[in-house]
């Protein structure tokens, strides 16, 4: 037996990320040129983390477009994954910035390099108002959807990274030594990496059939165990279809009762995983029999539990 919810991102996160990533455009072409021009590494750092930030972002776009496209026979379920294969994409790309952003850091130490300090707080400043209403705009869309969250991430990242460089160009100007430039650049880069490893241990786990970390296991089984009716559960397995809908297929135990008896324990199941776990994909088999103590994957109803409960 089955049961499906339907949920999508709406046109208004759509045309949210549409703005910002055009926004985002304009603005690395004038960061990457000052940069160039005051030659600060970390503004031209800034500049490529602002440009992966806009591909999060066409990304992230592309996979809501994806997601909303109808099952078929070959893809039952439609493209509603897309999500979760962009967030491992964008935190695939921010990761590789940071190699380069190390590497050339490195490089600056050994070779300091002049850096009109002035030029990098006024862009950065700008890049700071820029990002931060871009991840406020989109924070919370990101809370249940991983694709956005980690497009969010990448416009975090970088109002941070854009506060440091102001921090670096006041230092700059307090010291007179340009390390601070390179200095700065591997805090972002740590920051950048700290920022994207989060997200891509969640896509690689999803991608995988894991369990979302929202999720406890133990905990659903204890839920539903507790249903008026149900003896036992067994066989029961969490993934995501799409970065916000979980799913889930079990077996359950209901003792030697009539099939149409167990229609209203159904509905009290998947409303109940609904409500408590946004779960909104499952597919349960009934069994009509009571569990048995040495199966080690049934977990048996302890009725005086129930009661409590």
């Amino acid at each position: 037996m089955h049961h499906h919810g339907h949920h999508s991102p709406g046109s208004q996160v759509s045309r949210k990320l549409i703005a910002a990533a055009i926004a985002t455009i304009l603005f690395v072409f004038a960061e990457l040129t000052v940069g160039v021009y005051a030659n600060s590494l970390a503004l031209v750092g800034d500049a490529f983390h602002n440009f992966t930030d806009a591909i999060a972002l066409g990304i992230a776009l592309f996979a809501i477009h994806l997601e909303r496209r109808p099952p078929t026979y070959e893809k039952s379920f439609g493209y509603q994954r897309a999500g979760i294969l962009a967030a491992f994409i964008n935190s695939g790309i921010l990761i590789a910035l940071t190699v380069f952003i190390f590497r050339e850091a490195i490089v600056r130490f050994r070779e300091p390099r002049p850096v009109n300090s002035f030029t990098m707080m006024i862009t950065a400043a700008v890049a700071v108002v820029l990002n931060a209403a871009i991840t406020i705009a989109l924070r919370s869309d990101g809370r249940d959807d991983v694709n956005i969250r980690s497009a969010v991430l990448h416009m975090l990242g970088d109002a941070v990274s854009s506060a440091g460089i102001i921090v670096a160009a006041a230092l700059i100007d307090i010291t007179g030594s340009s390390r601070w430039d390179p200095a700065i650049s591997i805090v972002i880069a740590a920051l950048i990496l700290w920022s994207s490893w989060g997200i891509l241990k969640e896509t690689i786990n999803l991608l995988l059939e894991g369990t979302p970390a929202s999720i406890d296991p133990a905990e659903v089984t204890r839920a539903i165990a507790a249903i008026d009716g149900v003896e036992g559960v067994h066989h029961l397995h969490i993934w995501a279809l799409a970065p916000s809908r979980p799913a889930l297929s079990c077996h359950l135990m209901v003792g030697d009762v009539p099939v149409r008896s167990t229609a209203h324990l159904l509905d009290e199941l998947t409303t109940m995983l609904q409500e408590r776990y946004r779960i909104v994909h499952s597919t349960v088999q009934f069994e009509f029999a009571e569990c048995r103590d040495e199966d080690p994957h049934c977990v048996p109803v302890e009725r005086e539990m129930n009661h409590r409960l």
